[in-house]
């Protein structure tokens, strides 16, 4: 499986993670995936798979509604880089902006029906 580096954008949240090759992505419709308009990866990343390397105060956590997803973001820059999804709650899905070499452009994606889900 390759390997995956990614960051906010001012560098402040880096992480990575090993994954199958990215071949398409997801879409949520859900009221702050829309506000969000991130692409977001297809498969899920295990906690325990993803190294989280942050400088202090800069990882923040938005959570609303049932507060099973955790919205990660940078204090500093403002961007999303990824999440702790509803579904399965503690894994990850990853904001494929803030991945070093994927242009998102060329990611085919799905749009998944996270409004139908969301309390």
């Amino acid at each position: 499986m390759p390997a995956y580096q990614g960051s906010c954008h001012c560098g402040a949240i880096k992480f990575q993670f090993e994954a199958p090759v990215i071949e398409s992505g997801l879409r949520c419709n859900c009221s702050i995936c829309q506000r969000k308009g991130a692409l977001m990866s297809a498969f899920t990343v295990a906690p325990s798979e993803l190294a989280i390397t942050a400088t202090p105060g800069a990882l923040s956590t938005y959570e609303f509604g049932s507060c099973v997803a955790k919205h990660h973001f940078c204090s500093k820059c403002g961007i999303y880089p990824f999440h702790q999804t509803v579904k399965k709650p503690g894994h990850y899905r990853i904001n494929l902006g803030c991945l070093e070499g994927i242009d998102t452009s060329l990611v085919p994606f799905e749009v998944f029906n996270g409004a139908a889900i969301e309390v």
